[in-house]
């Protein structure tokens, strides 16, 4: 018999695949506390090793592998799934409260649903892969869930998510939406306020050429600002609105999530020097549509048809305008159509928030400038490029603030009435520590447009540093509602204020949340520092600033606390003194 033409003629080996959920989990930390106490974090794994085997099993899953401190599992349900690790976690942490704070376990929890690989007792595939990046993301006692988990669990649980965006995570092609699971007592998606309440979604591009989506979505982002200078309107920022770009999502479930009643759509097509305009008003509570109207206009016409829009949108919400505000709507920033169009390329360029990308918006703003010396918004934006400069320290520039401040200025002199170039003013003066002017400057913005969420966050920012922690609270919760995909500078900024309101445990939670969204973000680090080092719990103090010097090299505290806008002086030498005695030798 030939051998060799039998096994040529068998069939290969059949792979078993199944779709699954998969809970991925493992301990945060858990080099340190190895290295400090091998015997008892052994013990402390174990027991909690079995409590969550235990969970496992009661929600109809089945552990898969625990390896170390990680641990994989699987189950049928996506919903027992979720429903499993909100229970352990709850539980993991009725047993932390037992244990000194050195000594607390926390485990972080990743849940992905996908086509898995079945060999023998193993799983394999990108669905287990992506669970265990999700838990990477998770901070220490949380637990994240991907697009897909959400989307089958969003109403089945009395649990709150939160969405962090789309993320890319090593060694899987495209990026993963995440979202984080909000377990606290009454946690839920936002509801609507007390006054008419709008998303203006991002107008699609119909010219057929994607080198026009700086238009469309700068005709969105001028919507979005008319509208949002209306105190009788609750409007929702562009950065959670923009989320929802190029994706088919019905009214009723954007309403839900970002806790608004009404939806604009629309639609822009631009050819030559003509456009053409789309936009519906619908109510998303009953999916009826309010109102809906097509502009044939000569480009030109641009800003009429914006004005017009808003007009239309304002009536059929019956919303009553004050004088100031009657008196600004149908203000022209420029009659210069090609500098508009630049501007327009610059707040594209500016929305990306990169070094690379902030250079490009200058280039724009700059333009625009030339082309019209009168175009004001331009000056308070090319004036915000600078700030970004400051900030994430892109420019080695002693004038980089003096230059912002000119710029804002200048757009001031323009146009008094425009709230970016306030708020530009407010965050330059509180980072020159002239802190009564900044106040003066961050309240003038939010009063001028009192949905712009960055202004509520900078007047938040302002007041948390000059002492007046609780009415920052207010306006940090402020500018998160008005945009709930925010991002994690809202968070870090929660993080300071409720360290400054004696909400330490609070703050951690929150700066814990910023560091699952970007490992890297030093100042987080460093108050999870200060905040550990008060508490006494010093190991965990030494391991962020560790960290810190990671990200960058650092001798000492004073390169970071000497940019730390606080007015307290007190407080600076407190924060000098616990740091010195937790410094990394």
């Amino acid at each position: 018999m030939n051998t060799e033409a039998h096994a040529a003629s068998t069939p290969p080996a059949r792979i078993e695949r199944k779709l699954a959920a998969i809970l991925s989990a493992d301990v945060k930390g858990y080099s340190r506390l190895m290295g400090e106490d091998e015997v008892a974090t052994i013990r402390t794994l174990t027991a909690y090793q079995e409590a969550m085997t235990t969970f496992i099993q009661q929600h109809r899953g089945r552990v898969v592998d625990a390896s170390g401190d990680n641990l994989l599992a699987e189950f049928a349900s996506v919903v027992d799934a979720v429903q499993c690790a909100v229970e352990i976690q709850r539980e993991l942490k009725t047993k932390n409260a037992d244990l000194p704070a050195p000594q607390r376990m926390e485990f972080r929890i990743g849940i992905n649903v996908g086509d898995v690989i079945v060999e023998g007792e193993r799983i394999y595939g990108d669905g287990v892969n992506i669970a265990a990046r999700l838990e990477g993301l998770a901070a220490a006692g949380g637990i994240c869930i991907s697009g897909i988990v959400y989307d089958q669990v969003e109403t089945k649980l009395a649990l709150g998510y939160e969405y962090l965006g789309e993320q890319t995570v090593k060694n899987i092609a495209k990026p993963v939406q995440v979202y984080r699971v909000q377990m606290e007592v009454g946690a839920s998606t936002p509801t609507a306020p007390d006054k008419p309440s709008i998303a203006v979604l991002p107008f699609v591009n119909m010219s057929g050429d994607p080198e026009q989506e700086y238009f469309s979505d700068g005709i969105t982002e001028d919507l979005i600002t008319d509208l949002s200078k209306l105190s009788g309107l609750f409007v929702i920022s562009r950065n959670s609105v923009f989320l929802y770009k190029g994706k088919a999502v019905k009214p009723e479930q954007i309403g839900k999530e970002l806790g608004v009643r009404y939806v604009l759509e629309g639609s822009v097509r631009k050819a030559g020097t003509r456009v053409r305009i789309t936009a519906q008003l619908v109510d998303a509570t009953t999916s009826y549509h309010l109102w809906a109207d097509r502009y044939d206009r000569d480009l030109q016409d641009i800003f009429a048809v914006q004005d017009e829009v808003t007009r239309k949108i304002v009536a059929a919400l019956q919303v009553k305008l004050t004088e100031g505000e009657q008196q600004r709507m149908g203000h022209t920033p420029t009659n210069n159509l090609e500098a508009y169009e630049y501007f327009l390329r610059g707040l594209e360029f500016h929305a990306h928030r990169t070094q690379e990308a902030n250079g490009q918006a200058r280039q724009m703003f700059e333009r625009a400038i030339a082309l019209d010396p009168n175009f004001a918004a331009a000056y308070a934006w090319l004036g915000r490029t600078y700030v970004l400069d400051w900030f994430h320290r892109w420019s080695q520039d002693p004038q980089v603030l003096e230059r912002a401040l000119a710029l804002a200025g200048q757009a001031i002199a323009l146009n008094e009435s425009l709230p970016g170039a306030y708020q530009t003013l407010g965050y330059v003066y509180m980072a020159k520590k002239q802190y009564d002017q900044a106040v003066v400057e961050a309240e003038r913005a939010v009063g001028l447009d009192p949905n712009e969420a960055d202004a509520a966050l900078t007047l938040g920012e302002v007041l948390s540093c000059v002492g007046r922690s609780q009415e920052a609270l207010e306006f940090v919760e402020k500018a998160m509602r008005l945009n709930p995909h925010y991002p994690a500078s809202y968070v870090f900024a929660l993080g300071q204020v409720y360290y400054l309101t004696g909400c330490y445990e609070e703050a951690i939670t929150a700066l814990q949340r910023v560091l699952a969204r970007n490992p890297d973000h030093r100042a987080a680090h460093f108050f999870l520092a200060i905040i550990y080092a008060e508490l006494g719990r010093q190991e965990e103090a030494r391991a962020q600033l560790k960290q810190c010097g990671k990200l960058s090299p650092l001798t000492s505290s004073e390169p970071i606390l000497e940019r730390i806008p606080i007015s307290d002086q007190a407080l600076l030498n407190r924060w000098r003194d616990v740091l010195q005695a937790v410094w990394p030798q």
